[in-house]
């Protein structure tokens, strides 16, 4: 199996070959294009057909250099990494390469080992990048309601999101460190970069690393750089993403995977605002701000001992949570009407609306995914549904499943609500909320059933048979 699809780019087609040889045998499968006026043109029908995962593009080729290439992927594929391939004596373009947003760069001669472990980080990274939820640079004028704050990549108009949106705009322009915590798929990132985007450090780069997604022996080369001989592979010295970020943001996505040893030296960097390169004895010094991220519960996380806790409040001085969505259900509107008009945009398709019984079904899903998932599950329907419209049937099947008491469903797939009379919806309705809050309370008790009664009020002998009346089970 292959471990993911490589574009190369490069003028002289045999660097193009031996570097496509090398990538095959670490199990890439892998696509030459040569240099020239006409090779954005090839690429892009090219990417908009097979999706590559990774681009590596020389970055002096005579026409269209790799800049011109990088800063056309950064506007109109902004999801796929660019690898810049460059020779000793422009180190330095590469360097301002990767503060336009290159993932990373590779310098002449290389080794085998270099390329493909560099191939492997962009892919990955590439791959969580996809994953995350993304904001169409379009939006602020597109989306369908105008009374959502002024955060541009951020939508939602509920109190939680408000809340948000104030403390963004309170702390953006200070210096101080923010640590974001939220489930997966409730937007992280983009919180990070729009402090990034309101602060007086807007002009600089806002680096992105993530901690989980990197092999331990290498983190700290990744963070610091190394010097040259450093280590097996370093044939060339290297900044790292402190220095990257020099005046400008750090992102440390989950920051709670770092390895033990590692959070000792980040602590010392945010401490001392200095570090030294791997195998260097240089001292150097930094203005970085720093932007930390986790999925995990990192009060937890330093309990149990695996996360410092010195490091710990050195990163929540500006806490900011993100609620998942099924606590800010209000949201889930807003975002159906921008996933709506984006993918009939990128798809190609001209739906003009969601049937009144699908809203409210995307609405009463428990979304375990949050945005990332609400967004898939529309993709999915604009791109295989048919008519003006989304209709019940269109839905996911486990959407469906999930609201079955809401959306009674006949022979044909037809919604049957009309023909119901008002008593026997406002039953169906109400035992979907009781369900959906036993199931939440249990969620929260670990399954215990005494304190999920305390919390919802109800005696333990009357939970336990409304779990036995809606079919729920203690381990849901």
């Amino acid at each position: 199996m292959s471990k993911g699809r490589v574009f190369v780019v490069d003028d002289e087609p045999n660097v193009a070959a031996v570097m496509g040889a090398m990538l095959e045998r670490g199990g890439f499968s892998v696509r030459l294009f040569s240099g020239g006026v006409r090779s954005i043109e090839s690429l892009d029908e090219e990417i908009e057909i097979e999706g590559p995962d990774l681009l590596i593009t020389d970055l002096n080729m005579p026409y269209v250099d790799g800049m011109r290439i990088l800063a056309h992927c950064q506007k109109n594929h902004p999801e796929l990494p660019v690898v810049m391939i460059t020779a000793f004596g422009t180190v330095e373009s590469a360097v301002t390469a990767l503060k336009r947003g290159a993932f990373d760069y590779i310098t002449k001669p290389f080794e085998q080992s270099e390329l493909l472990l560099t191939a492997m980080k962009a892919v990955e990274a590439g791959r969580q990048r996809r994953m995350e939820p993304q904001a169409d640079s379009d939006e602020d004028e597109s989306t369908p309601s105008a009374d959502v704050p002024a955060v541009s990549s951020i939508i939602g108009r509920s109190a939680p999101m408000r809340e948000i949106f104030r403390v963004i705009s309170k702390v953006a322009a200070s210096p101080s460190t923010v640590l974001i915590q939220g489930e997966s798929g409730t937007g992280k990132e983009l919180v990070a970069f729009e402090i990034h985007k309101n602060s007086p450090r807007v002009s600089k780069p806002f680096v992105k690393i993530n901690c989980a997604a990197i092999p331990a022996t290498l983190i700290e080369s990744e963070f610091f750089g190394h010097e040259r001989g450093a280590f097996t592979g370093a044939v060339n010295s290297k900044p790292g993403r402190f220095e990257l970020a020099h005046e400008g943001t750090l992102f440390l996505d989950e920051v709670a995977d770092m390895p033990p040893e590692m959070q000792v030296k980040l602590l010392r960097a945010i401490q001392e605002q200095e570090f030294e390169r791997v195998g260097g004895v240089e001292t150097r010094q930094v203005d970085v701000r720093l932007v930390a991220a986790t999925n995990k519960d990192l009060d937890a996380e330093v309990k149990s001992g695996r996360f410092r806790e010195d490091l710990f409040y050195r990163l929540n001085v500006v806490p900011i949570r993100i609620p998942p969505l099924r606590e800010r259900r209000e949201d889930i509107e807003l975002l159906i009407d921008v996933f709506l008009e984006r993918f009939n945009a990128r798809l190609g398709r001209s739906f003009s609306g969601v049937q009144p019984l699908v809203r409210e079904a995307l609405r009463a899903y428990a979304w375990p995914g949050n945005i990332r998932q609400l967004e898939n599950a529309m993709e999915r329907m604009v791109l295989m549904s048919e008519g003006e419209i989304l209709r019940v049937q269109d839905l996911p099947e486990e959407i469906r499943a999930a609201s079955a008491a809401l959306i009674p469903v006949g022979a044909d797939g037809a919604p049957e609500e009309e023909g119901n009379s008002l008593k026997e919806i406002v039953r169906r309705r109400t035992q979907t909320l009781e369900k959906e809050l036993i199931e939440q309370a249990l969620a929260e008790t670990g399954g215990n059933v005494t304190r999920a009664s305390a919390k919802l009020g109800l005696s333990r002998k009357g939970l336990q048979l409304k779990m036995k009346e809606l079919g729920v089970r203690r381990g849901e």
